[in-house]
């Protein structure tokens, strides 16, 4: 009776080791960190969107599908070509960075699946950047409106993706290249604005200084006319006796020569 015992006993235990060897692969699961993890009930509730498992080790049935998802910040580049305003190809490259929203992931699979990249973030990257430089020219794209053109495929994007359960880290535009001809065109064109700029600023710096002497001659002319009039000839004559007293009063030798003109002030010579 115990040999039978244990021999059941083995038989079950074989077959339970024979199961676990053959679903184990579907039934135990490890979420790394840096992941998350949804599951799929075909003969059940169908997709789950309220649990969502987190990293560690988790039990499903091997008929359900455990999906598991990368949710750290991942980078894509893009090279494409686009057409300005006026229709002529521009060669921009796009680098984006970006992560799925990990408490939205059943609503991302259930529309775009695992392969969310291909199916979402490159489609909408690329329509985002051809409607936004269709508004512009090149010469805007290149240098005059670039950091607007750069913030709008910025802001656009990260709505559009926000929108479809998908976080924008950051949109990089690494370069814009145009033809070689055009390119010297803006080039030799912005120069040329820039020497104009400096000649107006160089021009209104010397009629700035033109206005200031202007202004200094006309008050110097004016403080002369005052003092003219002020300069009587009683006062200049009161002026020179103070000097000739002061004169007089130093300690230098001098030599006097009595004055004889119309203001008889003496005239003192020394050394």
């Amino acid at each position: 009776m115990n040999v039978q015992k244990y021999r059941k006993l083995i038989i079950t235990a074989g077959i339970i080791v024979l199961l676990l060897l053959i679903f184990g692969s579907s039934m135990f699961f490890i979420v790394k960190p840096g992941e998350r993890a949804i599951i799929f009930r075909p003969f059940g509730t169908g997709l789950d969107t309220v649990n969502i498992f987190q990293p560690g080790f988790h039990v499903a049935a091997p008929w359900n599908d455990f999906i598991v998802y990368n949710v750290k910040e991942r980078k894509t580049e893009e090279t494409m070509d686009v057409l300005d305003r006026n229709g002529l190809s521009i060669n921009v490259e796009i680098s984006v960075r970006y992560n799925p929203f990990p408490m939205l992931l059943p609503f991302l699979h259930q529309q775009f699946g695992v392969d969310y990249m291909n199916q979402l973030i490159i489609p909408e990257v690329r329509s985002t950047v051809r409607q936004v430089m269709g508004r512009y020219n090149a010469e805007e794209i290149y240098s005059t409106k670039r950091a607007q053109v750069e913030q709008e495929i910025i802001s656009e994007t990260t709505q559009k993706l926000q929108e479809n359960y998908v976080e924008t880290r950051a949109v990089l535009i690494r370069s814009i290249n145009l033809p070689t001809q055009i390119r010297n065109a803006i080039e030799m064109k912005l120069q040329q604005e820039q020497e104009a700029l400096a000649y107006e600023f160089r021009l209104e710096r010397e009629t700035k200084e033109a206005e200031r002497r202007r202004i200094q001659a006309e008050g110097e002319a004016a403080a002369n006319t005052i003092i003219e009039k002020s300069l009587t000839p009683r006062l200049l004559r009161m002026r020179g006796i103070e000097t000739t007293l002061k004169l007089s009063e130093s300690n230098n030798s001098k030599v006097v020569v009595i004055g004889s003109g119309a203001d008889g002030l003496p005239l003192i010579l020394g050394n």
